[in-house]
C-alpha cells in the first residue's frame, strides 16, 4: 500500500503542530520520520489513522484521498498503528490482547494463522500467552502492542516509537522482527526517537523539527550527514547492523 502524505497540515487550537508536510512511502517500502521530541511525529501518525483531523492537505492511500473517512474504515482498509506506550489492557491476557487487533476480521482460518505467525515472530509471546498484560516486562509490552496491529492483517504498519524504553538486546531484537515484516510486503512507516535505529531499518528517512519537515533523503545519505549527526545521531550510535 502506498502513503502520500500531501502538504499536511494539523492544528490544536492555535497550536500549529504539523506545517505543510509532504511525504511518499511506496508500497512495500520502509520510512522513517526522526526528530526531537515534540517534533510532531506522533502527531502525523494519529492523522493517518484518523484519530486527528487534518487542517490541510490531504492523506491518500494508494493515491485514494482518505481525509473524510473514519478510523474503523481506514483499519478495514489495511492501516494498522502500533501506538506510543503499547497501550495493552493490563487485565487482559497477551493472546487477549492479541485477539483485539482482529476485532474487525471475520476469517477466523486466516486469524489463527496469523496469530501463528505472531508467536513465530515474537517467540517469547508463545511462554507468556496466558500472561496479563500488566505482568509483562516493556520489551514483552512492546512485542504485543506490534503483534497486536500484525492482527489486523495491514498493508500500512505504522509504528510510534517501538524502540522507547528498552534495553539494546531488545531493540536489536525488535528490530529484526520489524525487518521481517518488511520483507513480507506490509508499507511500513516507523517514528523514531532512536535515530540511528530508524535509519539503519528505512529506505528513506525525513526529519521533522517543530511541525515542519526539513529534509527527505535516502536514510544511507542521512547517516552519513555531519550536520544531522550532530543534532539528531550523537556520538554513541546505535545503528543494527
Amino acid at each position: 500500500m502506498r502513503l502520500e502524505l500531501d502538504n499536511i497540515s494539523i492544528h490544536f487550537g492555535a497550536i500549529k503542530a504539523v506545517r505543510n508536510v509532504s511525504i511518499d512511502v511506496p508500497s512495500g517500502s520502509v520510512a522513517a520520520i526522526i526528530g526531537a521530541n515534540g517534533a510532531g511525529k506522533t502527531t502525523i501518525m494519529r492523522g493517518i489513522v484518523g484519530l486527528v483531523p487534518l487542517a490541510g492537505g490531504d492523506i491518500r492511500l494508494d493515491g485514494t484521498v482518505i481525509n473524510d473517512v473514519p478510523t474503523e474504515q481506514r483499519t478495514r482498509s489495511g492501516v494498522a498503528l502500533s501506538p506510543e506506550g503499547r497501550r495493552l489492557f493490563p487485565e487482559m491476557t497477551v493472546e487477549d490482547n492479541l485477539r483485539t487487533g482482529a476485532y474487525l476480521r471475520r476469517d477466523a482460518a486466516a486469524v489463527k494463522g496469523d496469530m501463528d505467525m505472531v508467536y513465530d515472530l515474537f517467540p517469547r509471546l508463545t511462554e507468556r500467552r496466558q500472561s496479563l498484560g500488566r505482568t509483562l516486562s516493556g520489551g514483552e509490552q512492546q512485542m504485543v502492542a506490534i503483534g497486536r496491529a500484525l492482527m489486523a492483517a495491514p498493508r500500512l504498519l505504522l509504528l510510534d516509537e517501538p524502540s522507547l524504553g528498552l534495553a539494546p538486546g531488545v531493540i536489536h531484537m525488535m528490530a529484526g522482527a520489524i525487518r521481517r515484516i518488511a520483507d513480507t510486503g506490509v508499507t511500513v512507516l516507523l517514528v523514531e526517537q532512536n535515530s540511528h535505529l530508524a535509519l539503519s531499518l528505512s529506505r528513506t528517512g525525513h526529519v521533522l523539527e517543530s511541525g515542519r519537515l526539513i529534509r527527505s533523503a535516502p536514510s544511507a545519505e542521512l547517516l552519513q550527514d555531519e550536520d544531522l549527526k550532530r543534532a539528531y545521531l550523537g556520538d554513541d550510535p546505535m545503528a543494527v547492523k
